[in-house]
């Protein structure tokens, strides 16, 4: 946000330097993240000075110049050729000395050097309106009426004007600073309780309004919760001129481009006070009503940008009496109703838009107009009125306008200043400083919050509706450290601190571990935002995901409403941004959080997720079989037991993953605790986040992991010097048996010999096997620290596995 120097001073008496200001702005909270000098004039016509020409007569080698002979004030006087048809001995002039910068109308900026014309010397240039870039004209050099002495700078001749321009990075919470007025108050707050300064802020004076006599225009508000407060009034006999310049000087200076004195009053007044303002051709609305409604999905609207955008059934519109949008409410006008040349009859609104309401309609249509940032952020309902008649008087001074209606104010539920009751031992606790309840009522009161009643050990004070976040004991707190100063809290004179011994396994250095080898594998780290929108998970789930969902109040982003209750959404989100700027080929993992309510308890789940889409191998002159180099299931799998290898994680079993995540996938588990499941996302999701391509997806809990985590140290064992064999089966079992069942029960009836199993296929023929049977080849390696296996030996082990499984699982050995 822009907030001009100038522009300040207007309210409050300050001879601060402008480098300080930005200091005390900051201290405030409101960070000044750059000033800029600007000038009416680039470069402030330095080195341009009045000169009184004493001799003018023909150049000897040119008859169209002159040969001049000017005081310039700098004592003896300077030789200038000057080509202009008007110069003569007497006159007082504008010369450009020696090392002057000049930035004409037209062209690039120039230096004047002392040089030879047609063999005379010529130190400096007399200049016309346009090479000083003060106007158009170059009919001949500026000669002036009043006597100047030489070497008077031209800046005070033509009193130019400068201006320092502080950019400010507004944070989401500072609803009563989008304006210049608001930054006023918090800047005479901190000069009155930290500098020692009696500043009082001077609000423009609006007691001249007077309204018309003839009745307000017919409005009606559909919804009063998204638009609780509506004000217009009726102004005619405009006339619709460019603004004069001390307005497209403000306008400028901000960077708000000036168009016509109608418009320019309105976006003053809404970067003066922070009410949004919108001017409709009276002529151009139908049946002189006004309606604020929604309109049916799709309906067309053209805009004040000559674009034609089709409506959403949840946007706010300012419509006529046969119910045609002229505006989206509080975000962009309508090219058929907006002001022209040819306006002399205007209404004149000022609203109070519910921010919610204005910025999904803000965002819908890329429209980040100044207005829709000033509402989605909280206007104040109380100034509406006092915009209304402040821009009506202007109106009347600049544009000749008369009010010729009565005002109009539909508020039937008035917004009240919240009430918070602050506690004074809390104040010192939280910002580290014992401050009188005495000095701590006088900061506030210097921003206008009012004390309501003071008790014992607490008061209660009136929060303005002008800050639309202050909503807590804590937010008030916040209020009174911005203006107390971050740098006026003592730094304790002793820090004392604690031994602590880190947990083992430090789930920090288990991360780092992980990170790495993933990292070493060709994974790139991701950061997502823990804030999702609550829609996708009704679209996918049938709304049965809404029901623990974390909401929040996001005003800076209210379509991000939600604390991400999983890991998969942010997940493709990444793959969708990639995919739309032509990275195809993803291997992602990230650590996060996810967030949902259990009953009456927030809970939070650590996650590390892995993330595959495209290729597994960049592309090469030697190609892989068609379809071989894709990431798949088994490619995410591997990494997967990667990860789970290098902490030491084994012994956990095998299920299917859940149904509603995925088309098909694993679940890998200790009893109930789930420690990943993963395999291919499901279509629906892919198409929430539209994502065109397969992705493959691992969501490993990571709490889980560091509870299972061994607890000893690794042993190294030495590898057996003597061969291991190999024995397989071919077993027939109902379909519901997994492979998983078959390893569990193999290793416990041979603990010692089996080092290894197998599953290599897959077969079911319900003709050949029966119903409800499959076949699973599964191989067993055996081998011994000791001695060399018989078969002997072999076939004792491979008789005890046979059994446990006819046993327990009922499985029959194909011979």
């Amino acid at each position: 946000m822009k907030v001009s120097l100038n522009w300040l001073r207007q309210y409050l008496d300050i001879d601060l330097e402008p480098a300080a200001i930005g200091e005390v702005l900051t201290g405030t909270g409101l960070e000044v993240e750059g000033m800029e000098k600007v000038e009416s004039i680039p470069g402030g016509l330095a080195g341009v000075v009045v000169g009184h020409v004493l001799e003018c007569g023909k150049h000897p080698g040119a008859d169209r110049l002159s040969l001049t002979s000017v005081d310039t004030g700098a004592g003896e006087p300077v030789s200038i050729v000057c080509g202009a048809p008007n110069v003569a001995a007497g006159q007082h002039v504008i010369v450009a000395t020696v090392g002057a910068m000049l930035h004409p109308m037209s062209g690039e900026p120039f230096k004047i050097k002392k040089g030879k014309i047609r063999g005379e010397v010529s130190a400096g240039m007399l200049c016309a309106e346009d090479e000083l870039g003060l106007g158009e004209s170059h009919d001949g050099i500026i000669v002036l009426d009043k006597a100047y002495a030489p070497g008077t700078p031209a800046a005070e001749v033509f009193d130019l004007k400068e201006d320092y321009v502080y950019e400010i990075g507004l944070t989401p919470n500072r609803s009563d600073a989008t304006n210049h007025l608001g930054v006023a108050y918090d800047l005479a707050a901190a000069l009155n309780v930290n500098h020692g300064k009696e500043v009082t802020v001077k609000r423009p004076d609006v007691s001249a309004f007077k309204e018309g006599s003839q009745p307000a225009i017919k409005v009606n508000v559909q919804d009063l919760s998204q638009a609780p407060r509506y004000a217009g009034l009726t102004i005619e006999n405009l006339t619709v001129a460019p603004s004069p310049e001390w307005l497209r000087t403000q306008l400028l200076a901000i960077g708000v481009r000036p168009i016509n004195n109608v418009v320019d009053i309105t976006n003053f007044v809404l970067h003066e006070l922070g009410q949004p303002l919108h001017a409709f051709d009276l002529d151009k609305v139908a049946g002189k009503e006004i309606h604020v409604e929604k309109l049916a999905e799709g309906t067309t609207f053209l805009s004040l940008d000559e674009v034609e955008r089709q409506l959403s059934a949840d946007d706010l519109m300012i419509c006529d009496g046969n119910h045609q949008p002229m505006c989206i409410a509080g975000v962009f006008g309508g090219a058929n109703s907006g002001v022209s040349d040819s306006t002399t009859s205007i209404f004149l609104e000022a609203a109070h838009f519910e921010a919610g309401t204005t910025r999904r309609s803000s965002m819908r249509h890329t429209l980040r107009t100044d207005a829709a940032r000033v509402f989605e952020k909280g206007s104040d309902p109380n100034i509406t009125v006092y915009a209304l008649k402040r821009a009506a008087l202007l109106l009347q001074e600049l544009a000749g306008g008369k009010v010729t209606s009565q005002l109009l104010d539909l508020y039937p539920n008035p917004i009240q200043p919240l009430e918070i009751t602050v506690r004074d031992q809390r104040v010192v606790d939280v910002i580290g400083a014992d401050l009188a309840r005495t000095q701590v009522q006088s900061i506030l009161k210097s921003m206008g919050m009012e004390i309501v009643s003071s008790g014992a050990d607490s008061f209660v004070v009136a929060v303005p509706t002008n800050k639309s976040e202050v909503l807590r004991e804590i937010d008030v707190i916040e209020e009174i450290l911005r203006i107390y100063g971050f740098d006026n809290v003592p730094i304790p004179q002793m820090i004392t601190t604690a031994m602590t011994v880190a947990p083992s396994p430090d789930p920090n250095y288990v991360r780092e571990l992980t990170g790495d080898l993933l990292a070493a594998n060709g994974f790139n780290e991701m950061m997502a935002l823990s804030l999702d929108e609550s829609r996708h998970y009704g679209d996918v789930s049938d709304g049965k995901q809404l029901e623990g969902l974390v909401y929040i109040n996001n005003t800076s982003n209210v379509h991000l409403d939600v604390m991400r209750p999983g890991m998969l959404m942010s997940a493709l989100e990444a793959v969708a941004h990639n995919h739309n700027r032509q990275q195809q080929d993803l291997r992602l993992f990230e650590f996060g959080r996810s967030y949902h309510l259990d009953g009456e308890k927030y809970k939070e789940v650590n996650h590390l997720t892995l993330t595959l889409s495209g290729q597994r191998q960049p592309e090469s002159w030697h190609p892989s079989p068609k379809g071989k180099n894709e990431a798949g299931f088994y490619t995410l799998k591997a990494a997967v037991e990667l990860v789970f290898q290098r902490l030491g994680i084994d012994n956990y079993r095998t299920a299917e993953a859940p149904a509603e995540g995925f088309s098909y996938g694993l679940r890998y588990h200790k009893g109930p605790m789930v420690l990943a499941d993963f395999g291919a996302v499901h279509p629906l999701h892919l198409r929430a986040r539209q994502v065109k391509s397969d992705v493959f997806f691992a969501d490993i809990n990571w709490d889980n992991v560091l509870r299972v985590l061994p607890r000893k140290p690794v042993q190294v064992k030495t590898p057996s010097k003597f061969p291991s064999l190999r024995r397989d089966l071919a077993l027939i079992v109902d379909k519901h048996i997994t492979f998983a069942d078959v390893e569990r029960l193999a290793r416990k009836a041979e603990k010692k010999l089996l080092t290894d199993i197998n599953l290599f296929d897959v077969y079911e023929n319900e003709e050949q096997l029966g119903a409800g049977k499959k076949s699973y080849a599964v191989s067993f390696q055996l081998e011994s620290d000791e001695q060399t296996l018989n078969d002997k030996q072999v076939d004792k082990v491979m008789r005890s596995i046979e059994g446990s499984l006819t046993k327990q699982l009922g499985a029959e050995v194909r011979r």
